[in-house]
């Protein structure tokens, strides 16, 4: 029999229909994948002669489970230059990709019965993750028409003596929100003052769009630092998804911990992905800024595309590559002979009608919603919203 961990344990939603579009595509089936949070560019050329180059330099032993110190240091260099924080190198663990570095904060902060504030919508593993832990995803709301940020008096609300951490995204996904400087040193003050730990998904960080600005939390205060893990990694900013390079940051006791536990179950990270991370780090910029130009395009035009459609809302947001629409008017409503009960239903009209593929809203703790995600071409994008508008045309 499968352990309880493993039977508490959801499916991830957004794998799940990833293998479903497979199968679907080798049937031959013209799918446009707006599902997927994977950049659609290329991983930079600079950086992947430099994993060649480590690759006939016969680089390809094992490493440090923390890392090699160059890259180690390279995330320091970054965060200091960056974002404002001061980390040596004992205090960073990279990891295979930015879920491990999640993964493994919970399960070397949180013990049995401790609690772990989540804001939603959230990520779809965040609340596995908790459980994994064998800690207790405390869920907490935020308002869409107050752009998906949260309540700080809610969150107070819900701090008990069992509170280890809360676990905040930003710029986040699903909903593309980027958290204010004013929201994030009010969030490290109730940190501060009921003394538990914030973990800090900052794996969007690069990509803001029309003056937003992305800030850290631990670089508000040296009080708030000690309270911090930032997790980040280079997947997104740097279209490195299968490269599987993520990192963690914070007190030294927390990181060692970590690296401990990353020992006894996948050791050290890929050596030669590495060597390109530390090139990703040097000479990146040019690359960065001309993703996000593009990303920011069709988020405009998504936007209006997707506000022009009667029976769909869509809030303005300034962060990822997500939109995140309301699709709740159209529960209720009948396709030919099929009511819409919900964004399962929303999502697989879609899919099957006119060969869109979106990710259901209640994969994120938000049932009235489906996300979209804008990391494809413009062309497609824009045959995508007619095919969209063609089916929703036929509501009733």
């Amino acid at each position: 029999m499968l352990s309880e961990r493993i039977r508490n344990m959801k499916p991830s939603m957004t794998v799940q229909l990833t293998d479903k579009l497979a199968e679907l595509k080798r049937r031959g089936i013209d799918v446009i994948s707006l599902n997927i949070g994977e950049p659609d560019f290329d991983t930079p050329k600079n950086i992947k002669e430099a994993a060649k180059k480590a690759l006939d330099g016969g680089f390809t032993k094992y490493t440090m489970v923390s890392g090699i110190y160059e890259l180690r240091e390279g995330i320091c260099e970054k965060l200091k230059k960056e974002n404002n924080i001061d980390y040596t190198s004992d205090e960073v663990v990279v990891t295979f990709g930015a879920k491990q570095a999640l993964t493994n904060s919970l399960l070397t902060l949180c013990d049995k019965g401790d609690e772990v504030i989540l804001l939603t919508p959230c990520w779809v593993s965040y609340v596995e993750m908790v459980k994994l832990a064998e800690a207790k995803p405390v869920l907490i709301e935020t308002n869409e028409k107050k752009g998906f940020l949260p309540d700080i008096k809610k969150i107070e609300k819900a701090i008990t003596e069992k509170t280890k951490a809360i676990l905040i995204n930003t710029p986040n996904n699903p909903t593309g929100a980027v958290y204010p400087k004013k929201l994030l040193e009010k969030l490290a003050q109730l940190a501060v003052k009921y003394n538990f730990y914030i973990i800090s998904d900052e794996i969007y960080e690069k990509l803001v769009y029309d003056n937003a600005e992305h800030i850290s939390i631990a670089s508000l205060a040296p009080e708030v630092k000690e309270r911090t893990i930032t997790i980040n990694g280079f997947s997104k900013a740097f279209a490195m998804t299968g490269w599987r390079l993520g990192y963690a940051l914070g007190p030294k006791e927390v990181i060692e911990g970590m690296a401990a536990l990353q020992g006894h179950m996948t050791s050290g990270t890929n050596s030669i992905a590495q060597r390109g991370a530390v090139e990703a780090l040097l000479n990146s910029d040019a690359h960065i800024e001309y993703m996000v130009n593009k990303y920011n395009e069709r988020r405009k035009y998504l936007l209006d595309r997707l506000n022009n459609i009667e029976l769909i809302e869509c809030s303005d947001v300034k962060g990822a590559f997500y939109l995140f629409p309301d699709v709740s008017k159209l529960f209720g409503k009948r396709y030919k002979d099929e009511v819409i009960r919900n964004s399962i239903d929303v999502a697989d009209l879609l899919l099957e009608e006119a060969y869109i593929a979106v990710v259901p809203g209640i994969a994120f703790e938000a049932p009235n919603n489906i996300r979209i995600a804008y990391s494809n071409s413009l062309d497609n994008i824009k045959e995508a919203m007619d095919r969209m508008e063609k089916v929703l045309l036929k509501i009733k």
